[in-house]
């Protein structure tokens, strides 16, 4: 069917309903006469008042209004005809005896979209009216096509910013799992032969330690240079303290391999398919590599973090895109536990610590895995909350702040793992967000 056939079909009287508004009866007659033969549906009204509540229940497509009435005369009633939403995009004809340009002047910028003069002619009143109802029908028309338009243009743009968003996420993580491998690589090597070389001096030391102590045993009064240096380097000392020196050491080779760990855990690269992963692995791996900004300083002391874990089943799923979205949730509660300290002293931060709480559990069902993530940061007004998944909304200091972030966070909860990802916050209390993940 082409566009001709159809704007033909939207514009048969039968589908059109016109009030008419006169105070005369005999006009009301004939024009009601007219346009009912020719298949209108017609309603009528003798002053502008009743026509106002009469379009209350139901909407005319086209308007005839006298302009001389009682009470309210057509030019007032035109004008709250145009100041309503529901009926301003009515068109309106005057009817009057009347000529004059000013008249049709007023009537025009009141918002009437043409003036018949009475007596009128059938031919004419008709012909004016079918122009008006079809330059209706088809604005009509040309809106909803432009809304499906912009609909669709959405859309578009909707599709394109998730792609966008998915390439980001999917760069980065690829760019931060090459050079994590490589700097885990680098770092292996030595702490392995580190690790490995302190277990051989443990049993040096203590071999060395044993030596000097049976030496002392058979030769209690060695000559005094000995004796002097013995006093020098205090050997006494030396020999307790070896053992504590060695520990160390073998700690913090341990934090060290531990680290590496955390970020070769953390930045995982995922396969095409999803595979089975425990969430507390993920978790952990995050708040190590995050360790550094949860530690005290001069202005604040250490930010507690409060772990809660429920015992979860193993989760099919993209661990590490997961762990991208427990990076940008933690650090977004370090970046809100800071602003919350600004203007704070050490001793009052202390008497009111910064907290993350981290509880993971089960829901009612059983079919789903809760992430809970709370602080005691700032907290988001309601209209923030609103966009905070926004793509490119921040509400960070240009250069601290993409706007992916959160987007990332939620296309990688919504789209790769069919969960949701919520936010509950109130402005000086902190924020807390919800994910929950279908086992």
């Amino acid at each position: 069917m082409n566009d001709k056939q159809d704007i033909k079909m939207l514009y048969e009287p039968e589908d059109n309903l016109i009030l008419v508004v006169d105070d005369t009866t005999t006009n009301l007659e004939i024009v009601f006469d007219i346009l009912t033969s020719v298949g209108f549906e017609v309603i009528t009204e003798n002053d502008g008042q009743k026509a106002l509540k009469r379009i209350e229940s139901r909407l005319p497509d086209l308007i005839l209004l006298d302009v001389m009435m009682p009470g309210i005369d057509g030019f007032e009633t035109c004008k709250r005809l145009k100041q309503s939403s529901d009926s301003c995009d009515i068109p309106v004809i005057f009817m009057t005896a009347n000529s004059d340009t000013d008249s049709k002047v007023k009537g025009l910028n009141i918002g009437a979209v043409d003036y018949i003069t009475k007596p009128f002619h059938e031919e004419e009143l008709l012909a004016r009216i079918k122009t008006h109802l079809q330059l209706r029908n088809l604005t009509k028309t040309l809106e909803k096509r432009v809304a499906e338009r912009t609909a669709a243009l959405s859309r578009a743009l909707k599709d394109l910013q998730e792609s966008q968003l998915q390439l980001v996420q999917t760069e980065k993580m690829s760019a931060l799992g090459q050079l994590v491998a490589g700097v885990a690589h680098e770092i292996n090597n030595p702490v392995g032969f580190i690790h490995g070389n302190l277990g051989h001096a443990s049993v040096y030391f203590q071999d060395m330690i044993n030596l000097i102590d049976l030496y002392q045993h058979h030769y209690p009064n060695p000559v005094p240079e000995i004796q002097e240096e013995i006093a020098a380097i205090d050997l006494k000392y030396m020999l307790a303290d070896l053992p504590n020196l060695i520990s160390s050491m073998k700690e913090g080779v341990q934090r060290i391999r531990d680290i590496s760990t955390s970020l070769r855990t953390f930045s995982r690269a995922d396969s095409d398919r999803k595979i089975s992963c425990n969430i507390h692995d993920g978790i952990d791996s995050t708040i190590m590599i995050l360790k550094h900004r949860l530690k005290a300083s001069e202005d604040r002391p250490d930010i507690q973090v409060i772990r809660d874990y429920h015992k979860l089943p193993e989760l099919e799923c993209f661990i590490g895109q997961l762990n991208q979205v427990f990076m940008n949730l933690l650090a977004n509660a370090i970046d809100a536990l800071e602003e919350s300290n600004v203007g704070h002293t050490y001793i009052e931060i202390e008497a009111n610590p910064n907290q993350i709480m981290i509880q993971t559990t089960l829901s009612e069902d059983k079919n789903c895995i809760l992430i809970r993530i709370k602080d005691n940061g700032v907290g988001m007004p309601i209209d923030v909350q609103q966009k905070i998944f926004d793509y490119l909304f921040t509400t960070k200091l240009v250069g601290q702040g993409t706007g992916l972030g959160l987007s990332i966070a939620r296309q990688i909860i919504v789209e790769k793992h069919g969960g949701t990802l919520e936010v509950n916050s109130t402005v000086g209390q902190g924020s807390e967000f919800i994910i929950k993940l279908p086992i």
